[in-house]
């Protein structure tokens, strides 16, 4: 259904990784009589939170149970492996999965990733974050391969990271609940996707009142004697301005336009 009653605030929950500190600002800046309230939730539990009602909508990570739910891809993310700042890969620009296979890679229980066969050797153990998983990177315990953006949320300067060229990639999504599509989603819909204040999908702008124009009572104004009325007659005074139509101080008298003669 679509809402019409506009509620106190709007909830819009975010997975780590996510920045919606631009979109947050557009919202306030077009709609400051609704307050916006951020959520921060896992990539696990954001779609049930968002089906309790937790939120009114959420930035989540595909691939997600689409049940119930309604979802806009945004962007791909650029898949890294996290590394110490002085292990073998930071001296390379890149990597594919084959280089790591090696190496013991870490595999937290909050991994976005969609793998089909996990690059590496797997650890005795899976951390119970990615957080977890950077801190035993930088023990010098495996590496991990995560999205761009949590190495740069989870960043430690004794860090580094590059790009795993043939590593699934991570989708980030709006999503929501389909049957709460509110006026107030669907003005945050058009917000991510970049439409304007007026555009035929947001919210309507309220009517401008029309200028009335002066009253003339229906007479026209007779010109004076002797004034121009401004309209030409198609006849020529008589008189001569000394300049050419052209522009400049005066034109070529009494000759044919043409191509200029060549020159012997």
């Amino acid at each position: 259904m679509t809402g019409s009653e506009v509620p106190r605030s709007f909830r819009l929950a975010y997975v780590p990784g996510v920045t919606p500190t631009k979109w947050v600002r557009i919202w306030n800046e077009r709609l400051p009589d609704v307050p916006l309230t951020l959520v921060a939730v896992s990539a696990a539990e954001a779609p049930d939170l968002l089906r309790g009602g937790g939120a009114d909508a959420g930035f989540v990570r595909l691939p997600i149970d689409r049940t119930d739910l309604s979802a806009i891809p945004l962007y791909t993310e650029t898949t890294v492996v996290v590394v110490p700042k002085d292990h073998l890969v930071a001296a390379v620009d890149e990597v594919s999965a084959e280089d790591l296979a090696d190496e013991i890679v870490l595999h937290p229980l909050d991994d976005t990733l969609d793998w089909e066969l996990r690059p590496g050797r797997p650890a005795n153990a899976r951390p119970a974050t990615t957080a977890d998983a950077v801190e035993l990177v930088a023990a010098g315990v495996g590496l991990l391969v995560v999205p761009q953006s949590l190495a740069r949320l989870h960043h430690r300067r004794d860090l580094t990271y590059r790009p795993v060229l043939d590593a699934p990639e991570s989708r980030v999504a709006l999503s929501w609940p389909e049957d709460e599509t509110t006026e107030l989603v669907e003005d945050f819909i058009g917000i991510v996707r970049g439409r304007t204040v007026n555009s035929s999908r947001g919210r309507p702008t309220p009517p401008q009142p029309k200028r009335e124009r002066p009253d003339t009572g229906g007479a026209r104004r007779k010109p004076v004697a002797g004034k121009s009325t401004g309209k030409s007659t198609g006849k020529s005074s008589g008189k001569s301005s000394g300049k050419s139509p052209r522009g400049g101080s005066g034109g070529p008298k009494g000759g044919r336009r043409g191509k200029p003669g060549r020159r012997s």
